[in-house]
């Protein structure tokens, strides 16, 4: 299949995972995972009207984005991978939306750039479902005191919660968790799901689910 066929085939799972969840259609964004992908692979994706996209790294999206940005209007940048505080200033000035504020230090550091900048990045918190040592996260017995702390200590507006569960874990019970924990604290959106299991995470409540392989291929 070309991309597009692989991006017509997630667009139309995607839009039929709403409609079984009795999800209002077109309430689920899809982020297309385009990390380690160069400008020329990205293309066809924009060609074919795709404008969402999710980077990992902060240094490697500022090889191809600012082109492409200043190309083609309307594309919306997400940093999806962990953010290192010597790297806030960059992100701040590149993406849109930073779904991986996982801790005080990383959001005293936004707080700082976004009003230096003037620029205000929407965030997400990301929970940590798993507590996996090696991944990136907030554990979920403090995400609410965290959230809190961004919002009232820092004045940070918290837009939604992201996670990524444990690869060898059926995931539902991880979407589930997410989802209560957004409920209990008053945050609007969810980004979970990725290429293996975002049909399921739309089942329980996804506002967006980040697509890498499933549209690029195999990294």
């Amino acid at each position: 299949m070309e991309l597009e066929e692989r991006l017509n085939d997630v667009r139309s799972r995607i839009a039929a995972a709403e409609l079984q969840g009795r999800r209002p259609d077109g309430s689920v964004q899809l982020v297309a995972v385009s990390k380690t992908f160069g400008a020329d692979a990205i293309r066809p994706a924009l060609e074919a009207g795709q404008r969402i996209f999710g980077e990992n790294r902060v240094q490697e999206s500022q090889g191809k984005w600012p082109d492409l940005k200043a190309e083609i209007p309307g594309i919306e940048l997400h940093l999806i991978g962990p953010l290192q505080s010597n790297k806030a200033a960059e992100a701040v000035a590149l993406f849109d939306v930073i779904e991986t504020v996982d801790r005080e230090k990383i959001a005293r550091v936004l707080a700082d750039e976004m009003k230096r900048q003037a620029k205000t990045p929407r965030l997400y918190v990301q929970v940590n479902t798993g507590l996996e040592p090696q991944k990136a996260g907030i554990a979920p017995k403090e995400t609410m005191q965290f959230v809190g702390f961004c919002r009232d200590e820092l004045g940070l507006a918290i837009e939604g919660l992201m996670c990524i569960p444990p690869a060898d874990e059926n995931p539902g019970p991880h979407f589930a968790l997410l989802a209560q924990l957004a409920k209990a604290g008053g945050v609007e959106k969810l980004s979970m799901g990725m290429s293996g299991d975002y049909e399921t995470a739309i089942a329980f409540g996804a506002t967006s689910v980040r697509v890498g392989s499933a549209i690029f291929g195999a990294r």
